[in-house]
């Protein structure tokens, strides 16, 4: 009797487990870092936002020679960070070798290849063994690799672009006012990193990457990883710890919408003028603070 009631016990247990399962699935964002399930969510609201590394504010992640871009382009490099995405929706993957590819600003120039029997000339250039080499002398016969008529040179290589030339961040983030702690929250979901093309004069889009993979990367690498106060250096924080005190400036681009629109899209499509626009960004960012002092009535 004692074993039936035991057993009984136990499979209502289980099908209590079961049952808080299923009321999870689905609730918790697998891209977030503040596990909020949705029916706990008072308010929610999707942003994006641009920042500028460049700007005296954002200059704590942007240090010479310790950039935040450095430190992720290397570890795409090194394999470390090993998800790369074309969208914000961070569903479909990028090769890495295509990514790579975009980091290229000028693409490499072909020499022909070193001949035996040809002349060459002083500062003639060719390819041999997959190094290129520029001729200090003229010569005939005389092979590049160890000869003191020749010298390697970078000539023809592809430039890539330089860290502190990837000075261009798109965020997105979830904005969500969580009703059982009565506070807002922000929770960065993706990072896309933009390079300026100086040949162009426009913005090369490089790549998406979840917040969750970044911020284990700046976890991982302390000593690299540093927010750089000018006022303090006592004080340099962790990149993620900076990114939860919200260390940074960005403007909002685009509120989620019916019509997918970016503000200034908005603005465009109704004649106004790109000021108004300017403006504009800059209301949605006091409409959030709005809406908090309301939700805190609430």
């Amino acid at each position: 009797m004692r074993f039936k009631i035991f057993s009984l016990v136990l499979a209502l247990v289980g099908m209590s487990s079961f049952a808080m399962a299923q009321e999870y699935e689905g609730q918790i964002n697998p891209n977030s870092l503040i596990p909020i399930p949705r029916y706990e969510q008072l308010f929610k609201v999707r942003l994006w936002r641009n920042i500028d590394l460049r700007e005296k504010q954002n200059k704590g992640y942007f240090a010479r020679g310790n950039e935040i871009t450095k430190l992720i382009l290397d570890a795409v490099k090194s394999g470390e960070l090993a998800d790369i995405y074309y969208k914000d929706s961070v569903n479909r993957k990028m090769p890495k070798d295509e990514f790579l590819n975009g980091l290229v600003a000028q693409q490499g120039q072909t020499f022909p290849a070193w001949d035996p029997n040809q002349d060459w000339y002083g500062g003639d250039r060719v390819t041999h063994n997959g190094k290129n080499y520029e001729a200090i002398v003229d010569s005939r016969g005389v092979n590049p690799e160890g000869s003191m008529d020749w010298q390697q040179t970078s000539a023809g290589k592809a430039v890539e672009f330089l860290p502190f030339e990837v000075y261009k961040m798109t965020m997105q983030e979830d904005v969500i006012f969580d009703k059982r702690r009565s506070r807002l929250y922000y929770d960065i979901q993706a990072i896309q990193l933009s390079a300026f093309d100086i040949n162009t004069g426009t913005f090369k889009d490089l790549g998406w990457f979840k917040y969750k993979d970044l911020e284990k990367v700046f976890r991982n690498h302390p000593d690299e990883a540093i927010w750089f106060n000018r006022y303090n250096t006592a004080e340099n924080k962790n990149y993620a710890d900076a990114f939860l005190l919200r260390l940074f400036h960005g403007t909002i681009e685009k509120v989620e919408n019916p019509d997918n629109e970016s503000i200034y899209d908005t603005y465009a499509a109704n004649g106004r003028p790109y000021k108004e626009s300017v403006w504009a960004r800059e209301w949605e960012e006091m409409k959030l603070m709005e809406r908090e002092h309301n939700l805190w009535e609430y």
